[in-house]
């Protein structure tokens, strides 16, 4: 079996995610010792734009814009400046959380209407919200500005120099708790939702769920650099939060890469600097945004940030190591179980006028590999679809191991024991080998597992990049994913595109090993007649929606209906 095991070491190996905050956290120190008043007081608002950056990146990481994360930024300046009027006890550091989460109820609010829009609508929603948020900062001010009421500061974090290094360590914080999450299963939920949502549902996760915890935690990151910029500079007003600031904090997420830790900072250095050296030179600081604006549609037409690009770069010096092939063995025939496991009966589907399924009635043994194959067109991805759930509309009765899937989501299906693959590469390209595996799972696995599984398809290693791999690999490693998870039935769209026909035919002898080796039947959709004669032990043919024949592989494929469902004509297939 192929698969170069490209050994790519993600960014985070050279600038790692503790190692990253780590050295920004050393440099704070050094510069609160040495760099005078007034540049310090730029660099905390570096600090500042960056925990709102790190924030926003967790969103981009699932895929989503977000044009109102300074809204939410408002929400937490608010709460720091109310608590201060009320003296309310716990000081500024814990007013400051209490900003961050007193902003993910609005963050839940906005992530909503993500459940059903994306792309360019999403976002007029959330800009939509900042207008909205500006307008009512602007009516209602903040508390304690006709008063003139200072935010006050703890005794440590008095002084200008004192608060940096709070601002810094505030950062640091913020920044390794966004690297952790990206490591747990919720952070691989976020990546895989950006590249497939039907995948992601497909492996078990609520696409909801996902979707919901992003907005919530970027509203919290944007309201801790609310409450940080309450306290840097006393008095907070509505010209803080404007909704261009937002477009602007938006633009420069893109374009530096608020994903990555050091997109965020180099995004804050951008936001502060920037402005600062056009009034210097005399250049109106409002063109700052038009710079930033090109630099995010660059980014865009590249297809990747400046944080992004710098990692594909130094993943790319890494040496590739090809793994050794498994060697093909004889693993005999194909098993054939008795009692049933997946029962369809009576499945329609209609798009319209169109039938595209009529009156399917199906059954899978329980430890059995079997086929399913017909014409293009015969209607097998929409069975696979109504299978798995992505079709409500379909009628007819789903039942698993005795237990009826009607009317449950995908997800849902998925955690039944039902998992699938798709035709085309859904693999999220945002992680790992090893993240993929364990977030697919949808379980907790030993180390031993996931090697376990990987050699067994020739996958690469566990520290490869997915990005860098082939489409063929990816198709491999979609199928060693469904086999962790330990599912009752797994259906395979296609396992065997973007192989090579040797590659299928070593792969359907390891199909035939998966009932006994991992317990899972499998439901193999494939128009390589040659692996599904090798792999399965019996066959059902699709033609316009409806099962024209049923039975072992060797009489199937010689039936002249069969024949003429493939060839239009009567002449035996051989």
């Amino acid at each position: 079996m192929r698969l170069a095991d490209k050994q790519a070491n993600p960014a985070a190996s050279v600038l790692g995610p503790l190692a990253q905050p780590a050295v920004a956290l050393l440099v704070i120190a050094v510069a609160a010792a040495v760099v005078p008043q007034y540049w310090l007081f730029l660099a905390t608002s570096v600090l500042v734009s960056a925990v709102a950056l790190l924030g926003l990146g967790i969103v981009g990481r699932a895929g989503m814009n977000s044009l109102c994360q300074l809204a939410f930024a408002a929400v937490g300046a608010w709460t720091v400046a109310q608590l201060n009027v009320w003296q309310a006890p716990g000081g500024l550091i814990v007013w400051t959380i209490a900003g961050g989460v007193a902003a993910m109820p609005f963050g839940v609010l906005i992530g909503l209407p993500a459940l059903r829009l994306r792309g360019v609508h999403l976002a007029v929603v959330t800009l939509g919200f900042a207008a909205a948020a500006d307008v009512v900062i602007a009516a209602v001010n903040f508390p304690g500005v006709e008063t003139f009421e200072q935010v006050e500061r703890p005794m440590f974090i008095a002084t200008d120099r004192q608060y940096f290094v709070y601002a810094g360590v505030l950062f640091v914080v913020a920044a390794i708790g966004v690297e952790w999450l990206g490591r747990t299963r919720m952070g691989a939920a976020w990546r895989a939702v950006r590249f497939s949502e039907r995948a992601t549902a497909a492996s078990g996760t609520s696409v909801a769920r996902a979707k919901l915890s992003a907005f919530a935690l970027s509203a919290f990151g944007a309201g801790l650099a609310g409450g940080l910029l309450a306290g840097q500079v006393g008095m907070i007003t509505a010209q803080n939060f404007t909704t261009i600031s937002s477009l602007a904090l938006f633009v420069v997420a893109v374009m530096a890469g608020s994903e990555y830790v050091g997109g965020a900072l180099f995004g804050g250095v951008l936001i502060a600097f920037v402005p600062e050296i056009f009034r210097r030179a005399g250049i109106n600081q409002d063109w700052a945004n038009v710079l930033f604006g090109v630099g995010a549609v660059q980014a865009l037409s590249q297809g990747s940030s400046v944080s992004e690009g710098l990692a594909r770069r130094l993943r790319a010096r890494r040496p590739a190591r090809v793994p050794e092939p498994r060697p093909s063995q004889d693993v005999g025939a194909p098993p054939l179980g008795t009692r049933p496991l997946l029962e369809v009966e009576g499945l329609g589907v209609r798009f319209g006028q169109v039938v595209a399924l009529e009156n399917v009635d199906l059954v899978v043994p329980e430890g059995t590999v079997m086929g399913l194959i017909g014409p293009n067109g015969a209607g097998k991805s929409t069975l696979t679809d109504a299978l798995s759930g992505f079709l409500t509309s379909a009628t007819g009765s789903v039942t698993l191991d005795g237990r009826k899937l009607d009317g449950m989501p995908v997800h849902r299906r998925a955690a039944a024991g039902l998992r699938r693959t798709f035709q085309q590469d859904r693999v999220p390209t945002g992680l790992t080998v090893g993240a993929y595996l364990r977030f697919a799972a949808h379980r907790s696995v030993t180390r031993e597992e996931l090697e376990e599984v990987r050699t067994f398809l020739g996958c690469p290693a566990l520290n490869a990049h997915v990005f860098d791999l082939d489409v063929g690999s990816r198709r491999l490693l979609e199928v060693a994913a469904a086999l962790l998870a330990r599912p009752k039935l797994i259906i395979l769209d296609e396992p065997a595109a973007g192989l090579a026909h040797a590659e299928s035919l070593a792969l359907a002898d390891r199909l035939v090993e998966v009932p006994a080796r991992f317990g899972a039947s499998v439901l193999l959709i494939e128009h390589d007649l040659d692996m599904v004669r090798r792999a399965c032990a019996s066959v059902v043919v699709l033609d316009f929606g409806s099962v024209i024949a049923s039975g072992p592989p060797a009489e199937v494929l010689a039936r002249p209906e069969v024949a003429r469902a493939y060839l239009g004509d009567e002449v035996a297939l051989t």
